[in-house]
């Protein structure tokens, strides 16, 4: 019989495995709790539940809760590690404190297989999906579990290309059997499939970021593959015109690389194509891999696209890059 993982399964399911034997939805729920709240990874010490239960659990069930195999810690504090599934997959987590704000970039695949030119991850190339489950230890495996404010789904992998976990992950962590967390605080981002885009805007209430390196589709199409299929502007289009809820985000991240994608027909292009809409602009520095001649552009013009974007109504910021010293900086993740 194989044994199922708790970690990675909803109050649902867990109820599935126990209910025929006569225990409560309630009992269910305690488990959830046991798992995502207290992150208890040894069964017969569950909290609130019946011996004959945890009996039960340890015959059907692991708690699927593990720690990383290593760590690295920046200049900056923050920590990248290295998690290794039971199947052998391997992918990388980071978390990263901020005064109050303490966030943790979730992978959602072993590698990537969009094949974006500047992104190191996607050099290093596919391994395999990623479970619902092993997305969640990310968080709940860390030693900094019980500080986490924030998640993104910005570590290795493409979110939409693992869509229906990404989906189960994301409910897990805002349900109140879960960890709780408010969907405000949870983001996923994606270089644009256009279906799993849209399937993810009706099927769930967090934030979207769209990857957007060029606002010019044949650019755009030399560094990101998936602008082939999905172009970038039909998705813009999408997220300009979604019924978004109250506080919920959607945004565009723009990695600024000197003298490629930072000319004023960048800027200008940026601001025809968001006129009138939401939608929030990151720019973000430009964080280059091994070998890579390429640079980020300045401070000051970095500066001076934020400027022009918010003069002309929309909203923009400048995000810092954090952890590059130790390869944990966005686009630099990979198994090294």
């Amino acid at each position: 019989m194989v044994k199922k993982s708790l970690c990675g399964s909803t109050a649902e399911e867990i109820f599935d495995l126990i209910g025929s034997s006569g225990f409560s939805f309630a009992h269910a729920v305690s488990i959830s709790n046991s798992i995502y709240k207290k992150r208890i990874s040894d069964i017969s010490k569950f909290e609130q539940i019946p011996r004959q239960l945890k009996e039960k659990l340890l015959k059907i069930s692991y708690s699927g809760i593990y720690s990383p195999l290593s760590s690295e810690v920046s200049e900056d504090k923050s920590v990248k590690y290295l998690f290794r599934s039971e199947t052998g997959k391997e992918f990388e987590t980071v978390y990263i404190p901020d005064n109050r704000r303490n966030t943790v970039c979730v992978s959602t695949q072993s590698g990537c297989r969009m094949g974006c030119s500047f992104c190191v991850t996607g050099r290093y190339g596919y391994k395999g999906n990623l479970t619902a489950g092993e997305m969640v230890n990310q968080i709940i495996g860390i030693t900094q579990a019980e500080r986490i404010t924030h998640i993104v789904f910005m570590g290795m992998g493409e979110p939409m290309d693992n869509l229906e976990e990404v989906l189960k992950a994301c409910n897990i962590i805002t349900a109140e059997w879960g960890l709780a967390l408010s969907s405000r605080n949870v983001t996923v981002s994606t270089v644009g499939i256009m279906p799993g885009v849209l399937k993810f805007l009706q099927r769930s209430d967090c934030n979207l970021t769209l990857s957007i390196y060029s606002p010019f589709s044949e650019e755009r199409k030399k560094f990101i593959p998936a602008e082939n299929h999905y172009p970038v502007q039909n998705i813009i289009e999408v997220m300009k015109t979604f019924p978004v809820k109250k506080k919920r985000r959607l945004s565009l991240a723009y990695v600024m690389i000197k003298d490629l994608n930072d000319t004023e027909g960048h800027l200008e292009k940026l601001k025809y194509i968001l006129k009138g809409s939401s939608i929030r602009v990151n720019l973000l520095p430009y964080n280059p891999g091994l070998n890579d001649q390429n640079c980020s552009s300045s401070p000051e013009k970095m500066h001076f696209f934020k400027h022009n974007l918010i003069v002309s109504g929309i909203s923009a910021s400048i995000r810092k890059s954090r952890g590059a010293d130790i390869s944990a900086a966005c686009g630099l993740l990979a198994i090294r």
